[in-house]
Formats: structure tokens, C-alpha cells, sequence
């Protein structure tokens, strides 16, 4: 059975840095989403906890609660047939405990089908990352910029500009291979620091805002959807207006009902 027959594997994305194939991964947050990425040919589906900002009408990612999580994670699985899907783990989900990590990133596993969780951070996570391995939990990393970290750090903003940064971020990717996870996502740091990062690891290399040598790329799929706004990321591309589409319909929408000759069928011009 080929890959394009059965869902991606861990195994499929390390032949894929092997062959210097590049991955590709969006978030998604629905079954509908999921399905069109799917069909697109995307490799992994990052369940991400971006659903804060783009579907729960947070301010930040840091209120996201694994209930909220593991609905959302739920839905794309069932909207996906080819691309793994990963959750990704809530602030506070994995931090208290190494028992109630493996708690919740195995509810993702058991309770909603999902192929692997993702948790932010390096050396600090080695023996989370290592723990949950242990118990056959597939894990990507996230290094670099870290969202649940942002009240700490005061803002979004580049990290590894200095050698001391450049090298701790180093430290933290090889930390997160040696534990065990099958990849991990470089967020927020310089092209130059990412390529060096990808040469050095045998796990793949996903990037997001950190330039095309990674092994892979991520977006947020509202951002390259054009569905977030007036605002969009340094690091985002816009790939379709669906958000201004969205609003012309609905606005053709409401005009018709307000006037009275609402008719299914194609909308009048």
C-alpha cells in the first residue's frame, strides 16, 4: 500500500528529510479544513493551540483549555484520510507533572485518534519529551519563539539573533532529538540559525518564520486563507481572499432576505 492509500507516518517524514523531500504542514481546526487540506496533498495537520487566536476569540494562545483542544483535534481527524494529525498541547496541559502529561497527550492518542501531540520547549521538556516516547506517544518539538511563552517574554520576537540565543536554541534541538521526538518546529529564528539547525539534526526540520532550508514549512491556515483580518503575519503568504469572499456573500445574503426575494438556488446578480 502506498503512502497516498494509508495515512503519513513518522516513518514517511523521516525517508522524506532522508530524500530531501520537503514537509508540509498548516493548522487546521475543523473537519471541513481538514478535508481540503487533505485533498491538497498536505503531509500533517497541526491541531495547534493558534485555535485561541483564530476560532475562540482569544487574545493569546495561553487560555486554551484541552477539552477546547481535543474537540477541535477530534473534528479534523475525522475530516482527514491521508495527513497525520498532531495535537498540540495546551499551556499547563504538560508543565505541572510528568504523570499528568502523559494523561493528557494520551488522550489524544486514545480518546480522539490523533498520530502524536506537539509541546513547546527544548532542554526544559527533555524529560517530558523523553517520558511520553517512553509510553509510545509520538512527540514533535517546538523550539525558538514559543506563543505559550509570550507574557514571559514580552511579545512575539525573533529569538537567536545573538550567539548566546543562537546556541541555546542550538542546545534545545539537539535536547528535543536526543529525546525522542520524530521532529520538531523551529519558530521565530534566523534562516541562517534554522539551516544550521536542519544540517545538524537527523529528526525533521518544520519552520515557520524560519526561512526555506528547514526540512519543511508550517502556516496557520487562516493566515494563507486570507481569513484573519487586516492583519497578517511577516511570515505569512496569502494564497486566496476567502475571508472577502465570505463577507460578499453574506452581504448578498442578507440584502436578498431584508428585500424580501430570498429563493434558493444561484444568488441573483
Amino acid at each position: 500500500m502506498g503512502v497516498a492509500e494509508r495515512r503519513y507516518t513518522v516513518r514517511d517524514l523521516a525517508k522524506m528529510k532522508g530524500a530531501c523531500r520537503q514537509i508540509v504542514m498548516v493548522t487546521a481546526y475543523d473537519a471541513i479544513m481538514a478535508r481540503l487540506a487533505d485533498e491538497a496533498g498536505v503531509h500533517i495537520l497541526l491541531v495547534g493551540d493558534s485555535m485561541g487566536n483564530t476560532v475562540l476569540g482569544y487574545e493569546n494562545t495561553i487560555p486554551v483549555t484541552m477539552e477546547e483542544s481535543l474537540a477541535l483535534t477530534a473534528a479534523v481527524r475525522r475530516g482527514a484520510r491521508h495527513a497525520m494529525v498532531i495535537g498540540d498541547m495546551p499551556f499547563m496541559s504538560y508543565q505541572v507533572s510528568l504523570e499528568e502529561a502523559v494523561a493528557n497527550a494520551g488522550r489524544y492518542l486514545k480518546e480522539v485518534g490523533a498520530d502524536g501531540v506537539k509541546l513547546e520547549g527544548g532542554r526544559v521538556m527533555h524529560g517530558v519529551i523523553s517520558r511520553l516516547v517512553d509510553v509510545g506517544i509520538p512527540v514533535m518539538g517546538h523550539i525558538g519563539l514559543l506563543p505559550q511563552s509570550v507574557l514571559k517574554d514580552g511579545g512575539y520576537r525573533m529569538h537567536g539573533k545573538t550567539q548566546e540565543e543562537a546556541d541555546a536554541i542550538l542546545d534545545d534541538a539537539l535536547a528535543v532529538q536526543e529525546a525522542g521526538a520524530f521532529a520538531v518546529v523551529l519558530e521565530g529564528v534566523p534562516e541562517t540559525l534554522a539551516e544550521e539547525i536542519t544540517g545538524r539534526l537527523t529528526i525533521p526540520t518544520i519552520g515557520i518564520g524560519a526561512g526555506p532550508r528547514c526540512d519543511g514549512q508550517v502556516q496557520v491556515i487562516t493566515d494563507i486563507l486570507g481569513l484573519g483580518g487586516d492583519f497578517v503575519p511577516k511570515h505569512a503568504k496569502i494564497y486566496a481572499q476567502l475571508g472577502e469572499a465570505a463577507l460578499n456573500g453574506l452581504k448578498q445574503y442578507v440584502q436578498e432576505v431584508t428585500k424580501g426575494n430570498f429563493t434558493p438556488g444561484r444568488p441573483e446578480n
